[in-house]
């Protein structure tokens, strides 16, 4: 499985962004992380493979909003009420269902978002 990852850039604080990550083949439960300079990878949200099912880190519930689309093998995070905090290298997944980074075999190559404040 190769997963291709997009959509990140500068924003400003408040804005939002869409990322995209592209499936090669088909993938079972995905996700997507982050990482910001000098910190560990950390778990952003995840969605079974139906879709039916999504889990969020407290730090962004209530403003990002992961999804997928079987049919197009990709899977999105809608990121609106950006913060400068929210600023990483985001990274999606593909895997055995965990919040935990080292569940997971596949990964894209990762996208940068930057958020001023």
């Amino acid at each position: 499985v190769q997963l291709q990852a997009s959509g990140g850039g500068l924003v400003q604080a408040g804005g939002s962004l869409r990322l995209s990550c592209a499936a090669s083949g088909r993938t079972y439960a995905m996700a997507w992380f982050r990482q910001a300079p000098g910190k560990e990878r950390e778990f952003v949200a995840r969605i079974s493979w139906s879709g039916g099912s999504t889990w969020y880190a407290t730090s962004v519930k209530g403003r990002f909003t992961i999804s997928r689309d079987n049919a197009k093998n990709t899977v999105y995070l809608q990121m609106d009420s950006l913060k400068p905090e929210d600023t990483a290298v985001y990274y999606c997944a593909a895997g055995r269902a965990s919040d935990d980074y080292r569940e997971y075999n596949y990964w894209g190559q990762g996208t940068l978002v930057t958020v001023s404040s």
